[in-house]
């Protein structure tokens, strides 16, 4: 994947768009110095270029009942190939797994599930995790407190 260069500019934009990513162009445009149609040219060219992904919204867990995050750590039986993308395909259908991260070290996967409770979490680890093919151990870690949770990229 080849790295795209932006300037200070795009750097203020990209900042303000993960703060807010529903500010009108006016107001952003006013914020970096620019007139509207050419902060409007730049945040498309940083889309375009695959900068910007996507907008989205980020969610309280809590309030929507999924307070409480594990992190899950897998090691698979075999990590061939075919292991490999069997077992990334079954992840992807996992509406608990928020993120899944192919690691070095002990384990192969890091997995971060969001769910509702103790007994939910209980459930999806022996009626879904621990029974997908390939999976040979899981080591689980509560998290107690959220200290930074900071959606995006530093610019």
């Amino acid at each position: 994947m080849e790295e795209v260069i932006i300037d200070a500019r795009d750097e203020q934009i990209l900042r303000l768009l993960q703060q807010d990513a529903r500010i009108p162009n006016n107001r952003l445009a006013e914020l970096v110095a620019l007139s509207p149609p050419a902060c409007h040219r730049r945040v498309r060219a940083l889309e375009e270029a695959g900068v910007i992904r996507q907008y989205t919204a980020v969610l309280d867990a809590v309030k929507l009942g999924r307070g409480l995050t594990m992190f899950v750590e897998v090691k698979l039986a075999n990590q061939n190939k075919q292991a490999v993308d069997a077992f990334e395909r079954e992840v992807l259908a996992f509406a608990e797994v928020s993120e899944c991260h192919l690691i070095a070290g002990e384990f192969d996967y890091l997995l971060r599930v969001v769910v509702a409770d103790h007994n939910a979490y209980q459930r999806f680890l022996w009626d879904r995790l621990t029974v997908t093919p390939g999976v040979a151990n899981v080591r689980s870690l509560l998290s107690m407190r959220t200290v930074k949770d900071m959606p995006g990229v530093t610019i």
